[in-house]
């Protein structure tokens, strides 16, 4: 099995790589449909896994392109670090009235991976220079640039609470929101600066699932082993395969899954 998990690691990774996708929406629903993990311990160590393996990105991202907009990372943290604590305690208090949050985990995954299919679809169209540019008498409004500082924090918060409950969101939802909150970011800052804002979030509601018992830490050891070659073979390859055939049948992966665990 040790060998299956290495090689589920290397697959999503080379994923990763290839599509930019984050892992969790690919690693939770591997670990419980092929794996038969508990969808609480799938979303628990895939919340740490995703910490450790996005870091890399993100010191990439800062010391060599120096694309991490470190102002939005904290913005969008004020909300989801909170959030993400708040929903720690909300499943423990869950679990300690004996309810069943295994539903409620699978269900709001369901719902993160299908808006995060959704988010692939798009996420390609909304980057073009023409469809990302919003007129400057917009931008240069006052009341534009207000609303952007609560917008920012508020979105933070719905990431932290699905992140937490699902493990989805923080990649393909996370760049979405960036884009349309700051259209004349980059497309590279905007990347860098949701991965930043990922590696807290992911690390803070891994921890609380692990004081919850929801980390299995040989399967995370052995994801690792696979997924750090694939993703960096992944990312070679990302130029020579066509964009617009992967990331349709990846979306429409995303989708069937989705559906899955909400009409489970």
């Amino acid at each position: 099995m040790e060998f299956g998990y290495i090689a589920a690691g290397f697959g999503v990774g080379l994923l990763v790589g290839i599509t930019g996708v984050g892992g969790g929406s690919l690693m939770t629903p591997l670990l419980v449909f092929l794996f038969g993990f508990k969808a609480t311990v799938a979303v628990g160590t895939d919340l740490l896994y995703a910490a450790l393996t996005k870091t890399g990105g993100v010191f990439v991202h800062h010391n060599t392109h120096k694309s991490v907009d470190w102002r939005v990372v904290c913005l969008m943290s004020l909300g989801s670090l909170p959030s993400a604590i708040a929903t720690i305690f909300v499943i423990k208090h869950l679990i300690k009235i004996e309810k069943d949050v295994t539903g409620l985990i699978t269900f709001t995954l369901g719902i993160a991976l299908i808006l995060t299919a959704i988010a692939v679809l798009i996420r390609s169209y909304i980057t073009r220079k023409k469809i990302r540019e919003i007129e400057n008498s917009l931008i240069s409004s006052g009341r534009f640039k207000q609303m952007q500082v609560p917008a920012t924090i508020l979105i933070g918060i719905i990431l932290g609470v699905l992140v937490t409950i699902s493990s989805v969101g923080a990649g393909a939802l996370g760049t979405i929101a960036i884009l349309f909150l700051y259209p004349k970011m980059s497309t590279l800052k905007v990347v860098g600066t949701d991965l930043a804002h990922a590696i807290p979030l992911t690390a803070v509601a891994g921890f609380g699932h692990w004081t919850l018992g929801h980390v299995d830490f040989n399967l995370l050891g052995t994801l690792l082993i696979g997924s750090l070659p694939g993703i960096w073979i992944g990312s070679h390859l990302s130029a020579k395969i066509p964009e617009k055939v992967l990331r349709p049948a990846l979306a429409t992966l995303l989708l069937i899954i989705g559906l899955k665990f909400v009409l489970a």
